[in-house]
């Protein structure tokens, strides 16, 4: 296994793309989608090791994530088109107003509507195709998806930075724009990183670019399989 520190404006497609070229036609598999704006931990599996992509998918992960509050976006990233949201100063919400919903009502077993620009699968394509091509509602059917914890580590009008701790299928960008909802202003992504994945830490993992290619990809960059089996 490789733990890829994944770059801004890359696909998680195109990471095993690159991997594949350096390993001469190995096969390779990555453990979760990671959004093309986002950056951080993406866990690479090469060979025997694609079985554990299931596993490895299931584990906790961990998000730094900095929301916008003045705004939505159809994308609820900075991809989409933003929609301002007037919260006059006397209005603009708390910190310990936001902590507080956060606490009723981000935190456990929750309902969450994913993005309509996301990779979920609808008769086969990508929801983000038929969004464009205006084929499906604005939101998806919510399904439920568990929070461990959210913290809140800054925020300056209209800039909140949260801490999020979450498990499989949970989308930060819903956090945005449902939390927006929640305290009456906007909200939308404007910088996501993945910090964990399971026991695979941002302070492991590798820059792409210093990956080697062919027999010189060896145990110095190379994850065995055991240690996730132990």
């Amino acid at each position: 296994m490789l733990v890829i520190d994944k770059p801004l404006k890359m696909s998680s497609a195109h990471v095993c793309t690159i991997i594949r070229g350096k390993t001469a036609g190995a096969k390779v598999g990555h453990a979760g989608t990671h959004d093309p704006l986002a950056t951080g931990v993406l866990v690479i599996c090469l060979g025997k090791a694609t079985k554990l992509v299931e596993r490895i998918m299931g584990t906790p992960k961990r998000y730094l994530t900095e929301i916008d509050l003045s705004a939505f976006s159809t994308t609820e990233d900075l991809e989409g088109e933003l929609t301002p949201v007037d919260v006059a100063p006397a209005d603009r919400p708390s910190l310990e107003t936001i902590q507080q919903v956060i606490a009723d009502r981000f935190t456990g077993v929750i309902s969450q509507a994913p993005p309509s620009y996301s990779a979920i699968k609808i008769g086969g394509k990508p929801a983000y195709k038929l969004a464009r091509a205006g084929e499906i509602p604005s939101e998806l059917e919510p399904r439920n998806i568990r929070i461990d914890s959210i913290e809140v580590t800054d925020y300056a009008w209209p800039k909140l930075t949260l801490d999020i701790r979450c498990g499989r299928g949970t989308y930060i960008r819903s956090i945005a724009r449902d939390l927006g909802r929640a305290i009456d202003t906007g909200g939308h992504l404007t910088a996501l990183r993945r910090t964990a994945v399971g026991q695979f830490t941002a302070d492991i993992a590798q820059q792409l670019e210093t990956i080697p290619e062919g027999d010189q990809m060896n145990e110095s960059v190379l994850i065995p399989m055991d240690d996730l089996l132990d």
